[in-house]
């Protein structure tokens, strides 16, 4: 870890490897890299993934990490329109957040009617929102069964 004390990511990564993680919280795992649904989105199918291996910056993932991550997210995305019906995703990835310096990516649906004022990077006004918006837990579980089921992950 370069200059962070406590990363929450590894901390979840640590829950999913003990298996005490929720099922939205687990939707796929590979060597690489967890799969996960956002927790405090108010979008449904706003989809991460995190890196297993504590790195702050793209430049620090190894060959593997990269390769694995071009699969997925292409395999994400496919999967996030079969089970959303959504028209393309976005994909992101910052790390800036005090206790999320980790890389992960977002996928996030772009719904065919998403109103213009949550497009493009207006999107993350869905992010961060009080838990009373945020996509229930048993809305999570259910996308995570379906996309479980259509994913062709490899």
């Amino acid at each position: 870890m370069s200059n962070t004390s406590h990363c929450l990511t590894c901390d979840l990564i640590a829950r999913r490897d003990r298996g005490e993680a929720p099922f939205w919280d687990s939707i796929y795992r590979t060597q690489h890299w967890d799969l996960v649904h956002s927790y405090n989105t108010a979008l449904p199918g706003w989809l991460v993934l995190v890196a297993r291996r504590h790195v702050e910056a793209i430049d620090e993932l190894t060959d593997a990490e990269a390769a694995e991550l071009g699969v997925l997210l292409r395999q994400t995305s496919a999967a996030l329109r079969e089970v959303t019906g959504c028209v393309k995703t976005y994909v992101c990835q910052f790390a800036e957040q005090a206790e999320h310096p980790h890389v992960h990516f977002h996928v996030i649906p772009r719904l065919a009617d998403q109103p213009d004022d949550r497009r493009g990077p207006r999107v993350f006004a869905y992010l961060g929102v009080p838990e009373a918006e945020r996509v229930s837990e048993e809305t999570m579980n259910a996308i995570a069964t379906r996309l479980r089921t259509v994913a062709r992950f490899a």
